[in-house]
């Protein structure tokens, strides 16, 4: 449309130049034309020449005259010929830019060898302000993202014509495929009788009128021609082509042209995986089988099927061909498969492919090129290998890290100066700089530049930082109260520069520490405070952790302490208290083997609980217990991204110990010559003695491709997790610790946790309902759950999901079964904020009845905020 409106702007440029040669070589002039025109009689036949003698410009509104005679490209006393070319090239350079509807040139008068030139254009009207009508006013605002129109631009045919089709384009890719556009002008003033501070000069109003029509979906969409791949898998493979069905949950049905595109080359990729490497789609159409339904018809054409035959290497130095045909995996007779083919050369995820084979030796500018060559219905496969050289990092540079310090980044990198590149260890450097946290996932990359002159290579990691710090809030129902906990969270946190006023910016950050406040109360009840900050490179050198935490903790029955009394203060017999103070220290290390996903930690930690009247959760009321404990933890875990995981797992065994107390007479925890069996509760618990143990996996694994064009995160995903807890004793003498014990049920957020319990979701179930008032001394529970990415914009990712687990607990050995179980499914969202971190909404189905609850809803919703339903 542009072209053609330059070429009918130069066309009509020439015939104005044509007419101001027809009017200089008219004969003799006579009337008017005798007082304006003066000199020698003029013939078309023979142009003559003259000199400049000046310009005047006609018909400017809003535009400069002297800008038109600079666009003109004319000058006084410059020797022009009329008619002439100069004339011509005149009227083609005002017209060049775009600001005027007409330009004509015209001889205002002749004194013998002297021409007076008169340019008369006629201007374009300029956009005041455009707007929409039939639309919404948040559609009107995404509409302006979408056109480039700019107030006071020149409104010409081709600018309303490419943002009637923007419009169009934006209605069609939501599905309204008949949507029209219909634009149309109107002087502003008129526009805007009560608003003339919105008009100039020569300015227009430009309406676009909007009909969208109805959203048309796709009813159906059929294959012919296909005789041995089934219709089923061709239309799978049209990822963002799909047809209207109930079961469509996270597919659209509407139709998009560009994605259609994608979607029949999908089509034959199908068809080559199951070896028909000519198949094409020789026809398709669409037509309306309703107002707002299309049917989409696709002939295809198979040919023949191929098979692999021989399969040789040529210029390969580094790896024999028997090495290289390994990690093929083609063997003669095989089906033929491109996709197979290229995700054995290249295109492996899980680096298991030839290339990834050399380039984590180094061979940066590796290249295997697949030459097939055909013999009926068998393909020879020659691949030329063009090995290149072997690399080496000379730079590693960092960009993006706009708070976070270098050094803090380039810890966690894996690649060195002077290494060879490994293609492997530049992807683990990306993931690592990912679970950090710090960083949006989706702009975290990696640009590596090599100099093949010199055979080295330069690394640039860019990263993006996005806010990491936390406000979490959650609140619970428990002992029959609400309780509320307030937390900050300081994930990048800097300790050495916390007495650094100018380091406030509002904290200290950059270093990577993390730093956590909490506070949680229900009132004049209870109150609770935690304090804990990790250190996760202790001295900088090696990725040695180390972690402080204090707490303390004061539960009363709402009573005051004390009485007023009019000799003063005495203390409230009816007064009730629990009181803890604790703490902990932790080492943790990773470690290389069996592999370097590994790491190790140590914690001690020490809880004094303080009972004073206090009648419940414990089967003494007055006295003091010492919880002194020593948790071994060890993990695997090759989960980089903190929120949406798409793949990797989660292995983790612990176990927590107290020293044995009755087995050791020399430490004076127990009274000697006493039985320990016939001691008070009071005595027996002052100092605790447990061992628990637990196991357990989280594993991710993709179930859909990402599709083409997308973000690689955006996939269907099986989250599968089985958890196993063990509370055991030392002494049947002292028997089972009232503490550290295991509860099920419900949503894990029931308020607080006093004595050290550990308290598991199971959705679906009334909270707690699942075990025993005291707790259990077994858990097993097992999730499975199927998730979908809604919205990847790290300022709020988001999730759905569809559950389905089961779990239990047990008091006793011989009543221990891991397959009887409580079962449940359902349907949830999960959302992340920055500042507020996890929150979800779950709605479980319960399948199995719990004795003693007659009472309990067959279903019901679980809202959670700043909780991991993933515990165990």
């Amino acid at each position: 449309m542009n072209q053609a409106l330059r070429r009918s702007d130069l066309l009509k440029g020439r015939l104005n130049a044509l007419a101001v040669a027809v009017l200089l070589c008219l004969g003799p002039p006579t009337g008017a034309q005798a007082q304006k025109i003066k000199g020698p009689t003029m013939d078309y036949a023979f142009p003559k020449e003259y000199t400049l003698g000046g310009i005047t410009v006609s018909g400017c509104v809003t535009r400069e005259p002297n800008a038109v005679k600079l666009f003109s490209g004319l000058k006084v006393g410059d020797k022009i010929t009329v008619p002439g070319q100069k004339i011509t090239d005149a009227i083609k350079n005002i017209w060049e830019q775009k600001l005027f509807s007409d330009v004509t040139i015209e001889a205002a008068e002749v004194r013998g060898q002297t021409i007076f030139l008169n340019i008369i254009v006629t201007e374009l009207p300029q956009l005041a302000v455009y707007k929409f009508e039939n639309v919404s006013k948040s559609e009107s605002e995404k509409l302006r993202d979408e056109i480039e129109l700019v107030r006071g631009q020149q409104v010409n045919e081709a600018a309303i014509s490419e943002a009637r089709e923007a419009i169009r384009r934006y209605y069609m890719e939501k599905g309204y495929l008949k949507a029209m556009v219909t634009p149309r002008q109107l002087p502003c003033d008129s526009a805007f009788k009560d608003k003339p501070a919105n008009c100039f000069p020569n300015s227009v109003v430009l309406i676009f009128n909007v009909e969208r029509g109805p959203r048309v979906r796709i009813a159906d969409i059929t294959f012919t021609g296909n005789e041995h791949v089934p219709a089923s898998k061709l239309r799978k493979a049209m990822k963002n082509t799909k047809r209207k069905r109930a079961y469509n949950i996270f597919g659209s049905s509407k139709f998009i042209a560009k994605d259609y595109l994608t979607d029949k080359q999908n089509v034959v990729d199908v068809f080559n995986e199951f070896g028909y490497r000519n198949a094409a789609v020789v026809w398709d159409t669409l037509y309306y089988v309703d107002d707002d339904k299309i049917q989409l018809e696709l002939r295809v054409e198979e040919d023949k099927q191929f098979h692999f035959r021989n399969v040789t290497f040529t210029g390969n130095t580094k790896y024999d061909a028997d090495t290289l045909s390994k990690v093929l995996g083609i063997k003669r007779g095989d089906i033929y498969n491109k996709k197979r083919l290229e995700t054995k050369l290249y295109m492996n995820q899980s680096g298991q492919d030839i290339s990834s084979l050399y380039m984590d030796k180094g061979y940066l500018s590796f290249n295997p090129e697949p030459v097939e060559v055909v013999d009926g219905d068998s393909i020879d496969l020659e691949i030329r290998i063009r090995e290149g050289k072997q690399y080496r990092i000379r730079n590693v540079t960092i960009s993006g890290n706009s708070k976070t310090y270098d050094h803090v980044v380039r810890r966690e990198l894996r690649t060195k100066p002077g290494q060879l590149f490994d293609r492997s260890e530049v992807i683990r450097s990306q993931q690592q700089l990912i679970g950090l946290g710090y960083f949006d996932p989706e702009q975290t990359t990696v640009n590596p530049s090599p100099d093949p002159r010199t055979g080295l290579v330069d690394l640039e990691y860019v990263v993006a930082e996005k806010p990491s710090d936390r406000l979490e809030l959650s609140g619970g129902y428990g002992a029959g109260r609400l309780v509320i906990s307030l937390g900050l969270s300081f994930t990048n946190f800097s300790m050495r520069k916390f007495f650094k006023p100018d380091a406030w910016r509002p904290l200290p950050s950059g270093d990577g520490q993390t730093l956590s406040l909490r506070a949680q109360t229900n009132g004049r009840f209870f109150q609770s405070y935690n304090i804990s900050f990790v250190e996760p490179w202790l001295g900088g050198r090696k990725a040695n952790s180390l972690s402080v935490s204090a707490f303390h903790s004061v539960q009363t029955n709402g009573a005051n302490k004390n009485i007023q009394t009019s000799t003063g203060p005495i203390p409230n017999p009816l007064y009730q208290s629990l009181k803890i103070i604790g703490g902990t220290v932790g080492f943790g290390k990773r470690v290389t083997w069996p592999d370097d996903y590994f790491s190790v930690s140590h914690t001690v930690g020490y809880q004094q609980y303080n009972l004073n009247n206090w009648n419940s959760l414990f089967s003494y009321n007055n006295g003091r217990s010492n919880v002194l404990t020593y948790q071994f933890r060890i993990s695997r875990r090759s989960i980089f991204a903190p929120f949406w995981n798409t793949q990797g797992s989660d292995i983790t065994f612990s176990m927590k110990l107290t020293p044995p107390w009755s087995l050791w007479s020399w430490t004076g925890a127990f009274p000697e010559g006493e039985e320990i069996s016939e001691l008070p509760d009071a005595v027996k618990y002052k100092w605790v003695e447990f061992n628990k143990w637990k196991f357990t996996t989280q594993w991710f694994v993709p179930v859909t491709r990402a599709p083409a064009g997308g973000s690689p995160d955006r996939r269907l995903v099986l989250m599968a997790r089985a958890g196993f807890g063990y509370l055991g004793i030392y002494n049947p003498e002292v028997g089972e610790s009232p503490f550290e014990r295991f509860y099920l049920g419900g949503s894990a957020l029931t308020g607080f946790q006093l004595d050290g319990r550990e308290i598991v979701a199971l959705r679906g179930y009334d909270e707690l309902s699942l075990s025993p008032q005291t707790g259990s001394f077994f858990i097993n529970k097992y999730t499975a759950e199927l998730r979908y990415p809604i919205s990847l914009n790290p300022q709020a990712t988001i999730f759905g999901l569809g559950f389905m687990e089961a779990g239990n607990t047990w008091n006793q050995l011989d009543r221990y079964d891991p397959f009887r179980l409580y079962r449940s499914a359902g349907i949830g969202l999960r959302l992340f904020l920055p500042m507020f971190g996890p929150m979800g909404l779950d709605y479980g189905w319960r399948f199995d009845d719990v004795p003693g609850r007659p009472t309990m809803a067959q279903s019901q919703f679980h809202f959670t905020i700043g909780i991991d339903l993933g515990e165990l």
